[in-house]
């Protein structure tokens, strides 16, 4: 094959790949020209019957060529695929006047929202938020709130232990004695998270949530937790609802009481949520036992104190009537999204 049938071959080539539109077309004149079969490489495969001393010049002519004519496609193959995203951009237009897919928007989880409110009038009060662990020492959790080792009331809490001096915490109480222990009073303080008890029916979970408040001060009195819980009730579920304490026993609060208000859908008039009685349990409170401070050094009775104790999920519960405390962790859409 002679350098003029070479010469051929590559106008022929440079022709074609300038006159293919589409980057299909392009490659189909790279595969007849450049291909296993192409017009280029049986002009190779003829070198083998070239005398010896022509071989060189011939294998060299061949290179040329084919350089050239590989450049000269990357070349109009770039040119072909900015054509062709142009000519795309042009024509495919997003239509913003089409409807999106429907999607039900996130919804606050009650057991959060509950929180945030209850956080909310208790700032008004001069209360600020504390977090403590959920691994906890048997020590802040039990024996500095008076619950010593083999103490009956450890019964009260069917507790996860981890090790045989941490537990996963039974309450938010050890955020009280860390307070006491970190911060100088007087303190107002409300503390949440989440705690673990061995413990799962229709109106109990493993894991559930509680918000602890303590007030440490000169001066504080029984009186002074009842006006507490009573602005934080009718703030929370409603003006005109009465409260009351009953007489309980707590380890850490000395005296004791558990809290009840009247129904808030009945308003005391008795139905189901309430089991006919027009009051309903929300939680624990007193004022805080002297031996608790004893354990956290803090001064008494320079010092004083209360502290009271409430279930968000149960508080949930009375506000919006859910009946299976169950549902809270659930995470059904259906029953989320009413809230």
């Amino acid at each position: 094959m002679s350098q003029i049938q070479l010469n051929q071959i590559k106008s022929d080539a440079l022709k074609a790949f300038t006159a293919a539109v589409t980057s299909q077309d392009l490659y189909n004149q790279k595969v007849q020209f450049l291909g296993k079969s192409g017009a280029l490489t049986e002009a190779m495969k003829m070198m083998a019957s070239l005398p010896k001393e022509e071989k060189p010049a011939f294998g060299k002519m061949v290179n040329e060529v084919k350089s050239e004519l590989e450049t000269a496609y990357d070349q109009a193959e770039l040119s072909l695929k900015n054509q062709e995203i142009n000519s795309q951009m042009l024509n495919e237009k997003l239509d913003l006047t089409l409807p999106t897919s429907s999607r039900d928007p996130g919804k606050e989880h009650p057991v959060h929202k509950v929180t945030n409110e209850i956080f909310g009038i208790m700032a008004r009060l001069g209360y600020s938020l504390r977090t403590g662990p959920l691994i906890e020492k048997d020590y802040y959790n039990f024996e500095a709130l008076n619950i010593p080792p083999n103490h009956p009331a450890r019964d009260m809490q069917d507790t996860f232990f981890v090790d045989e001096t941490h537990v996963l915490r039974t309450h938010t109480s050890p955020i009280q004695i860390h307070s006491l222990e970190n911060e100088k009073p007087p303190l107002r303080i409300i503390g949440t998270g989440s705690v673990f008890r061995v413990d799962s029916d229709i109106s109990h979970l493993p894991n559930f949530h509680q918000i602890e408040g303590m007030c440490v001060d000169e001066k504080v009195s029984m009186s002074d937790l009842k006006g507490t819980i009573t602005f934080f009730v009718r703030e929370f579920f409603g003006p005109g609802l009465k409260t009351r304490f009953r007489p309980s026993f707590f380890p850490f609060t000395e005296p004791s009481a558990e809290v009840d208000c009247s129904c808030p859908i009945c308003k005391g008039k008795g139905c189901s949520l309430c089991k006919q009685t027009g009051w309903i349990e929300i939680g624990g409170c007193g004022l805080i036992n002297p031996k608790v401070f004893q354990f956290a050094k803090v001064e008494y009775p320079k010092w004083q104190g209360f502290a009271f104790g409430f279930g968000v999920e149960r508080m949930a519960i009375i506000k919006y009537g859910v009946d299976d405390i169950r549902l809270f962790p659930a995470n059904d859409v259906r029953f989320l999204k009413q809230f």
